[in-house]
């Protein structure tokens, strides 16, 4: 699919889309609750859809209305299939779960979702003797997990700590939990721990790396509403930098999302401030490359991570800014971008199936008009991306699917 965008001044009021990271969460809760719980506010992201499939495989029974999830958790039918489709997410959330159960599980899904990194997992089931197989585009483990004390690398993921942090608490035994430094992204994990919380399970904190999780735990069902998604708001809010005067709504400026510092990022960006460690906020990097472009340059440092996303997003952007005229430098763990004038590209912008690489680019032709290939992949996290350009006047002219 491709989508030809005209260059113009973003304008009006736009609701910010349902957090994807704090979906995730809450619809795992309520899964694992004894009862029925609501999950209010989500939308139809394929990520979300992919999390949604793998709930059910658990047995959960889940009933979707307008943008209301009813959850069943402890259903009695079961899957040993989990289809992740492209979800990271959902992939380092559900494996520790299907360790819990003595049967073999199946994870599948894209071919570059099973190429990001595991080996967190990998070591622990290879230190509890317990069966982890990957190849034919698959990942088959077979439990039963046990509690006791578990150290991890804190530089690869939080996500495997949230995925831990759900299954142990289920586990008869106590656990700890403790991260390695340096420890990445933690605002994921203080938003797990908030999720947590509401569903009834209690996790001791005894200082900042450590997690003391008492086993024989259970999840409360909940009615729970999504928080606006400050990762996508991100990308409405950088077409006021480009000259627009956009207002996204929805969002809680208490929330524990990591991503809301772009707000602080941007000022920096603007003031002529080049240098941002990202170490935190690592799905800021596509957005804050583009604006980096667009303005005085940009250093974007610990981007390591960035190569193990659902593109190598440093290499994807760098050729794509160059496009625009723009020339980047990648290297092991930063990225300089020069800023300078954005020229019209004269080549189509490729998204690399990469739905942060899509919008940010999108940003970028705002003001210069052009075209994306590849544009479908915003339906990863935030599906009305180009028609919500369109509310707030941005000509946006889609051409062919997904399949052509």
């Amino acid at each position: 699919m491709k989508a030809s965008i005209q260059a113009g001044l973003a304008q009006g009021s736009i609701q910010a889309p349902p957090s994807k990271s704090d979906a995730h969460r809450a619809l795992i809760c309520a899964a694992l609750a004894n009862g029925k719980s609501a999950i209010r506010g989500i939308s139809p992201s394929e990520d979300l859809l992919a999390t949604l499939d793998c709930i059910r495989s658990l047995g959960a029974q889940v009933q979707i209305e307008g943008n209301v999830a009813t959850v069943t958790g402890k259903a009695l039918a079961e899957s040993n299939l989990f289809p992740c489709r492209e979800s990271g997410s959902t992939l380092r959330f559900l494996l520790p779960l299907a360790l819990l159960r003595n049967t073999p599980c199946c994870f599948f899904g894209s071919s570059r979702l099973l190429e990001r990194p595991m080996e967190v997992y990998q070591q622990i089931c290879r230190e509890q003797g317990l069966r982890y197989t990957c190849g034919n585009g698959t990942i088959e483990v077979c439990g039963p997990l046990s509690a006791g004390d578990f150290s991890l690398r804190g530089d690869l993921s939080s996500q495997f700590i949230t995925g831990l942090l759900f299954a142990l608490p289920l586990l008869q035994g106590d656990s700890k939990l403790t991260v390695l430094q340096p420890f990445v992204s933690r605002p994921y994990v203080e938003l797990t721990l908030a999720t947590l919380c509401k569903f009834g399970i209690r996790v001791e904190q005894p200082d900042s790396s450590t997690f003391v999780i008492p086993g024989g735990q259970t999840y409360h069902p909940d009615d729970y509403t999504v928080e606006g998604d400050w990762s996508n708001a991100a990308f409405y809010e950088a077409l006021n930098l480009l000259g627009g005067k956009v207002c996204v709504l929805g969002l809680d400026p208490d929330s524990k999302q990591g991503d809301r510092v772009y707000q602080s990022i941007f000022s920096q960006i603007l003031s002529g401030a080049q240098a941002v460690d990202v170490s935190d906020c690592p799905d800021l990097a596509p957005i804050l490359m583009a604006l980096g472009a667009a303005f005085h340059g940009i250093v974007l440092q610990n981007t390591a991570r960035l190569k193990a996303k659902e593109s190598d997003r440093g290499v994807a952007m760098a050729e794509e800014l160059a496009k625009f005229g723009v020339s980047c430098k990648v290297e092991e763990n930063t990225i300089t971008v020069s800023g300078g004038q954005l020229q019209k590209p004269t080549e189509t912008i490729y998204g690399h199936n990469d739905h942060r690489i899509v919008m940010a680019c999108a940003t970028l032709l705002t003001r210069t008009g052009g075209e994306i290939e590849g544009a479908e992949a915003v339906a990863k996290s935030n599906p009305t991306y180009f028609e919500d350009l369109q509310k707030l006047g941005i000509g946006v002219t889609i051409y062919g699917t997904v399949n052509q």
